[in-house]
């Protein structure tokens, strides 16, 4: 446990899932008290402009917003950042650029912690954002390690993951795990063995309504705090 280490936390996208990010790091990181708890310092800002709509055109760019949380989070001594927010890493590397403090990428954390699972899936469902989806980050990788990949048709994206994320983003868990749900079982009716809930709002909804079959999900967010609870201890 290094003296000098800080981790930022770049979040706000949305609010829950930062809260829920901060208790997995707590999670991770096995402590017998406080002094070995993983030290951090977030920026917790929702007014970052909306990224799903940003990337479909019809809103600014969050990107402005994303550097000046990078800048805070530097300026407040982070040795390390992480994003709990699969679609912001569509401006990873600007926002490398503008970072003196190294960025966490949750793609890599997630596709490590696959790696290290006792049954390696051949079919992977992704549950993702437009935006995550088009940028092809998890397909790449997983077609590179010969896994099939399992995506959202356009009308599924339509009628259940965007009003499903969109209904956790208002705090109505119940509804948005209930839309989720049904996202998650058309994916695994089609084959998937495994699914990657490759956004922070999803895990939070599917447990809310008690999905009986998270324990069959990869979430990139816990696959994120792991990472950053073994540096915290040197591993």
């Amino acid at each position: 446990m290094s003296e000098s280490f800080l981790l930022g936390v770049l979040g706000g996208m949305g609010p829950l899932a930062t809260l829920d990010f901060q208790r997995r790091l707590f999670d991770a990181t096995p402590a017998q008290r406080d002094q070995q708890q993983l030290p951090s310092v977030v920026w917790n800002v929702p007014q970052i402009a909306d990224r799903q709509q940003a990337l479909a055109g019809t809103g600014p760019s969050p990107l402005p917003q994303l550097i000046h949380g990078i800048t805070r989070l530097n300026q407040a001594g982070a040795s390390h950042i992480a994003i709990p927010c699969n679609t912001a890493h569509h401006w990873y590397d600007a926002l490398s650029e503008a970072s003196d403090a190294p960025i966490l990428h949750i793609v890599d954390a997630t596709l490590a912690a696959l790696n290290q699972a006792a049954d390696k899936p051949q079919r992977v469902g992704i549950i993702a954002t437009h935006g995550t989806l088009a940028a092809g980050w998890y397909q790449q990788k997983l077609i590179a390690q010969g896994i099939e990949v399992i995506e959202p048709t356009a009308q599924e994206l339509a009628e259940w993951f965007v009003p499903g994320c969109y209904a956790v983003k208002r705090g109505a868990l119940d509804e948005g795990g209930a839309l989720l749900v049904r996202q998650a079982q058309a994916l695994f009716d089609r084959g998937a063995q495994t699914l990657i809930l490759a956004c922070t709002e999803v895990p939070i909804a599917l447990a809310a309504v008690n999905a009986p079959f998270l324990p069959l999900t990869f979430d990139p967010a816990q696959a994120l705090a792991q990472r950053c609870s073994q540096l915290w201890q040197g591993i």
